[in-house]
C-alpha cells in the first residue's frame, strides 16, 4: 500500500494504479472498467444497487472487521482518488458494494462522496448532493478522520452548487484542516 502511495506521490500514476489493481486482484477483488460501458451506465448500476437501501439502513450498517477487506478498501480508496486523473476503473461502485456487504470502513465515505460527485457531473446535482450529505454523515458514523479531508474537499465541490457560497468557503477551510491533520497534502491543496 505504501509503495502504491509512494508511486502516486511521485506522479507515477499509471504504475501506481497498476500496482493497486494487481494487489486487489490477488485479494480476489476485480474492478469493472467504465471506459467500455460509459460512466452513465456505471452510475446507473450503482443507483440501482442503492435503491434497495434506505439512508438509515446505510448509516446503520455494521462496521467492517475483516482486516483483509479493510486493507482492500484502502487500496480502492486510493485508486478512486487517482482515477480522477486517469479514469480507468470505477472503484466507487466496488467501495459501495463491499461496504454494504461487509460493513462500513473509514474508506466507505470516499465511495459515497465520489458517487455523489459523479452524479452531479452527469447533471443530477440534487441526487449527487444527497450522496455527498450521506458521505458526511458516514464520516461521523465510522469514527475515523483519515478520509475526512478527501470527503470534505470533494463534497464541497458539489455542495457549492446547492448551498450558499459562504457555507462552501467554510467547508473548504474545514477540508484543508482535516487533510493536513491526516498528512494528505494533495487534498489540502485541493
Amino acid at each position: 500500500y505504501y509503495s502504491m502511495c509512494s508511486l502516486a506521490a511521485s506522479l507515477k500514476l499509471p504504475e501506481s494504479i497498476e500496482m493497486g489493481l494487481d494487489t486487489l486482484s490477488k485479494l480476489g477483488i476485480e474492478l469493472q472498467g467504465c471506459e467500455s460501458r460509459g460512466m452513465q451506465a456505471c452510475v446507473q448500476e450503482t443507483k440501482d444497487l442503492l435503491a434497495g437501501y434506505t439512508e438509515d439502513e446505510i448509516l446503520n450498517t455494521r462496521r467492517m472487521t475483516d482486516p483483509t477487506m479493510i486493507m482492500a478498501m484502502k487500496f480502492l480508496g486510493k485508486l478512486e482518488t487517482m482515477s480522477q486523473s486517469i479514469p480507468k476503473t470505477f472503484g466507487t461502485q466496488r467501495i459501495i458494494e463491499l461496504s454494504l456487504e461487509h460493513g462500513m470502513s473509514p474508506v466507505s465515505p470516499i465511495g459515497f462522496v465520489h458517487f455523489g460527485s459523479y452524479m452531479a457531473k452527469l447533471g443530477d446535482i440534487r441526487g449527487g448532493y444527497h450522496y455527498v450529505k450521506l458521505a458526511f454523515s458516514l464520516l461521523d458514523k465510522v469514527g475515523s478522520r483519515e478520509s475526512a479531508g478527501e470527503v470534505i474537499c470533494i463534497g464541497t465541490q458539489v455542495r457549492a452548487y446547492v448551498e450558499p457560497l459562504q457555507a462552501a468557503l467554510e467547508y473548504h477551510t474545514e477540508g484543508y484542516k482535516a487533510a493536513m491533520a491526516s498528512g494528505d497534502i494533495f487534498q489540502a491543496a485541493l
